[in-house]
């Protein structure tokens, strides 16, 4: 009963510590509106619509242009928790509109990536420590290498080039066949869609166009996640609760899952939290290499095209990513260790 009080505490602060930090980047974001080089109007209903009286008087009573700029702050307030981002130049769409359409492909690839990094990333880690210094540790050392030098761009291109247009194992870009029809959204998630249809085909195709871009994206993460885990799980072996823990004559399997692995796992969560906040955002390169429709792509178009509201609402929307994924990281961090929720 004391422990689930204590994680219930533990959950209440960590919630009551994301108040501020949304206050703080939806501050942000509101300044960065104000001082881009273009008139805030233009930015939200776009130059052409500047010549339509009533589209301008709307616009000014919405957002309060003609108000202070606290005042201004609060109608921006207002309408993001309305869920309006502005009106992309580009589309001609709403921007949260569009980042609704954009979003499930991110987050389909950037869980496939985080995926394959853990499938991979942990084992290896755990084997290299575990076996400190034999050919497993050197291989792990070598893959973790490999994985922080090679830059996503080059290895998506050489990739394509090697399993897509010379062996021709694997599909090119984009997320299915461009002769297919895409599935029916229940979800935006292609995988998830596909099954829940039953239209095992199109799920086959979208798992093979799935396989490249998530093991380039997230070879990195594999690389970060097996050194951290090896080097953290070397030093909780070489502690004094460990050597206790072996004295008393417990099999090596427990000691190391039920003692050390669980010490060890902390560094090894924080990587994981932030890796896939990352992979949530940080994927530009791989998405357009890959023709991959994510927020990553539709950034680098809005960036291209001057798209101020399209540019405002993903730099929200990445802010938000990194709160929520960070606050998961911190309730987790109470559930693993006592230690931490007690403090």
């Amino acid at each position: 009963m004391e422990m689930r009080m204590g994680l219930s505490v533990h959950i209440i602060r960590r919630l009551l510590l994301v108040v501020p930090m949304l206050i703080g980047v939806t501050l942000l974001t509101f300044t960065v509106s104000r001082v881009v080089p273009a008139d805030p109007l233009a930015v939200i209903v776009s130059e052409k619509a500047m010549d339509h009286p009533d589209i301008v008087a709307a616009a000014v009573r919405k957002w309060g242009l003609d108000k202070p700029l606290p005042q201004q702050y609060l109608y921006y307030l207002w309408n993001l928790a309305h869920g309006d981002l502005g009106v992309s130049f580009k589309t001609k769409r709403p921007v949260a509109q569009d980042l609704a359409q954009y979003l499930p492909a991110t987050v389909e690839l950037a869980v496939a990536s985080l995926l394959f990094a853990m499938a991979i990333g942990l084992p290896l880690g755990i084997l290299a420590a575990v076996r400190s210094g034999s050919w497993i540790d050197h291989l792990a050392r070598l893959i973790s290498l490999l994985g922080a030098s090679m830059p996503p761009f080059w290895s998506g291109l050489m990739a394509l080039f090697l399993f897509y247009f010379k062996l021709q194992l694997l599909p090119g870009p984009g997320r299915i066949d461009s002769r297919a029809v895409a599935p029916h959204t229940i979800t935006g998630l292609y995988l998830l869609d596909t099954f829940l249809l039953g239209d095992m085909n199109a799920f086959a195709d979208a798992l093979h166009h799935l396989i490249l871009p998530s093991v380039i994206l997230g070879w990195f993460t594999l690389a970060l996640v097996c050194r951290i885990t090896r080097s953290s799980l070397l030093e909780v072996l070489r502690m004094d609760y460990i050597r206790t823990a072996r004295a008393k004559g417990l099999h090596e399997r427990v000691v190391l899952l039920r003692h050390a692995l669980r010490n060890a796992f902390i560094p090894t969560l924080t990587t994981l939290g932030l890796a896939f906040a990352g992979l949530m955002t940080g994927a530009i390169m791989t998405e357009t290499i890959f023709a991959w429709p994510g927020i990553g792509r539709y950034a680098v178009e809005a960036a291209v095209n001057l798209d101020y509201p399209a540019v405002l609402g993903t730099t929200l929307l990445i802010a938000v990513i990194y709160i929520f994924v960070n606050l998961v990281v911190d309730i987790l961090y109470g559930v693993i260790d006592p230690r931490i929720r007690e403090a």
